[in-house]
């Protein structure tokens, strides 16, 4: 579809300097911009691709002053990378709402409820009594086990499998190849050396508004529930063990696994390859930075960890600059030992 510079500035809340009979109809980054394309600049690092662009359109700062003569028409907003958002995201509905219909190809059991205006693509499998919401969207090869319930507006991605009574709530993204309610790793060990499987009976729930990467994995409760709060969003390859919770609109980076029965607060932030034990408390607002291992509850709220074992942010950095002065400090102490030696003797 093509659009005028002067709707999409209308839409935006900004200004046109130049025609705003211009047509677009594509987004693209600065540095890689053709004619019909619309892109933007934030960050003064990529201040000189403006001059040299091809789009024909560039939202900017308010107070953007150009040193050089700009071919594309300008659009001038309080925050470019914020607007630009912003068409992405229309760009994405436009792009979901031509989806619609449920393919032949897909099976749906009698007894499922599907809402309006609802897409299941081909070889989706849908269980008995599931329930999807209207405006959901499942893409092809997506498995949903019996009783499970899809919210509105959610999308699941292709191959994402989402098992046996699980709750997925409102405008959700379920990326392609996640696994939500495979079963919690619980074995009782025997007297005989053996392992045996306790069965995991309860589910995973997501409320609204959670994003799950590719190929994360999200174990279902041995009973109850492991849950997700809203507005989380989880990486791609993240491991969430049985019977954890995650407060609301934490961020877990990709690789980190996080043992069972842990307690997340809300506003976390975890960075990448970061190690969880089990049954801890994490308090709100705390930040974990990558490859750390987390032994130990953290009681006190918005505090930042780093390492393995973790200590406070500010306290580790000083131990790794410790630890980079080891080797000179050991011979130090081996020539001052010497020394000592030559000088008692």
């Amino acid at each position: 579809m093509k659009f005028r510079i002067g709707q999409i500035a209308a839409w935006l809340g900004g200004t046109v300097e130049g025609d705003e009979m211009v047509e677009v109809h594509t987004l693209a980054k600065i540095e890689e911009g053709t004619p019909g394309a619309i892109t933007f600049l934030a960050n003064p690092k990529y201040t000189p691709f403006i001059y040299q662009t091809k789009a024909s359109a560039v939202i900017v700062q308010e107070d953007f002053k150009p040193s050089e003569t700009i071919s594309a028409a300008l659009i001038r907003v309080a925050d470019p990378y914020s607007a630009f958002t912003q068409l992405l995201e229309m760009a994405d509905q436009a792009r979901e709402a031509s989806l619609q219909g449920i393919d032949p190809r897909a099976h749906v059991a009698p007894t499922a409820e599907i809402g309006e205006n609802v897409y299941i693509g081909p070889f989706v499998f849908v269980g008995a009594g599931v329930k999807i919401g209207a405006g959901a969207k499942i893409h092809p090869f997506v498995f949903l086990g019996e009783q499970c319930q899809i919210g509105a507006e959610t999308t699941i991605h292709a191959h994402a499998t989402i098992y046996h009574y699980c709750e997925i709530g409102q405008k959700c993204i379920i990326h392609a190849g996640a696994v939500i309610g495979s079963d919690g790793f619980g074995f009782a060990p025997q007297e005989d050396g053996t392992l045996k499987k306790i069965p995991q009976t309860g589910n995973v729930v997501l409320a609204d508004e959670v994003e799950v990467g590719a190929n994360a994995t999200l174990d279902r409760a041995t009973m109850g529930s492991t849950q997700i709060q809203q507005g989380v969003k989880i990486d791609n390859l993240v491991q969430i063990a049985h019977n954890v919770t995650l407060g609301s609109h934490s961020a877990i980076a990709a690789q980190t696994g996080i043992a069972g029965s842990t307690r997340m607060g809300a506003h976390c932030m975890v960075g990448g390859q970061v190690g969880i034990v089990g049954h801890l408390d994490i308090a709100d607002r705390t930040q974990i930075d990558a490859q750390s291992g987390v032994n130990k509850s953290i009681k006190q709220e918005g505090q930042a960890f780093r390492g393995s074992p973790i200590q406070p942010f500010r306290q580790q950095l000083k131990s790794e600059v410790l630890f980079r002065k080891l080797e000179e400090m050991s011979k130090r102490i081996e020539s001052l030992e010497r020394a000592l030696a030559q000088k008692e003797s």
